[in-house]
């Protein structure tokens, strides 16, 4: 009787033991790769339209704020993208046009009534003198065509659970970073710091990029403000997301040189 008890619990104890196994060789199995996390990043961040009103706050290396509140419209998962200012009186009016990815970039400026098309290399420039270049703003599968991507492991960045992951620009590739060190919240994708290097030096930290109060918006979850920390100016940029709806109507017609001018 004793040696049937003790046969029993060996039983258990194997049955127990092999279903660790099983489960453990099922969570490696179903491991993401890197490319796999970066796709669901691209996805999330490349939704098909979005319009906002934004509050743009530039904190200068001296430590004056300049605030801007603008409008920003986006089709096609970013390829189109149109920024109308708001606020200040001064900057009433100033339009961005973004077109092509953030390739091809028009200003409009109410005080002259002028266009103006900035330079094929203007996309790595400052927007409006804040620590956002054009390439920041404009979305694009860059993170996907222009990078390859490494998992570095995991860490816990801004309280949340997350994939640490290196992309490296590719050989050829225009950009103004060299590489990214991206950490991605697990749970839904969203990354929720970047580190930007110097397209140059891979070592130079030029920027840091964190997002703050994920929420979910229309069921995708959004950061309600971002804030780029410049490491070499020492100034800073926040976004802060005053309203924002996504997958709305917005007529090809909002994206033109014609519409710049209006109001």
């Amino acid at each position: 009787m004793r040696s049937n008890n003790r046969f029993i619990k060996l039983i258990i104890i194997l049955i127990i033991f092999f279903l660790i196994i099983s489960i453990i060789i099922t969570s490696y199995g179903q491991e993401l790769t890197a490319e796999e996390i970066i796709n669901k990043v691209n996805e999330l961040m490349n939704q098909d339209t979005v319009q906002a009103k934004v509050k743009m706050t530039i904190t200068t290396t001296s430590g004056e704020k300049r605030i801007f509140i603008y409008d920003s419209y986006s089709k096609n998962k970013g390829e189109k993208n149109l920024l109308r200012y708001i606020e200040p009186k001064r900057a009433k009016g100033q339009t961005i046009l973004m077109l092509n990815y953030a390739d091809d970039i028009w200003m409009y400026f109410p005080r002259t009534k002028r266009i103006r098309k900035l330079a094929t290399n203007s996309k790595s420039q400052k927007m409006e003198g804040s620590d956002f270049s054009y390439e920041d703003t404009g979305a694009s599968d860059a993170f996907i065509e222009d990078f390859s991507s490494k998992k570095l492991g995991s860490e816990k960045r801004e309280g949340y659970d997350c994939y640490k992951i290196e992309m490296l620009k590719k050989e050829g590739i225009k950009s103004g970073y060299s590489r990214l060190i991206m950490w991605i919240i697990k749970d839904d994708f969203y990354p929720v710091v970047i580190n930007y290097y110097d397209a140059e030096n891979p070592e130079l930290l030029l920027k840091t990029l964190i997002q703050y109060n994920i929420k979910e918006i229309d069921g995708i979850p959004t950061a309600t403000k971002m804030v780029m920390y410049n490491k070499q100016e020492n100034s800073q940029t926040s976004i802060e997301m005053l309203e924002v709806k996504y997958n709305v109507e917005l007529d090809d017609s909002l994206f033109t040189e014609r519409n710049l001018k209006k109001r």
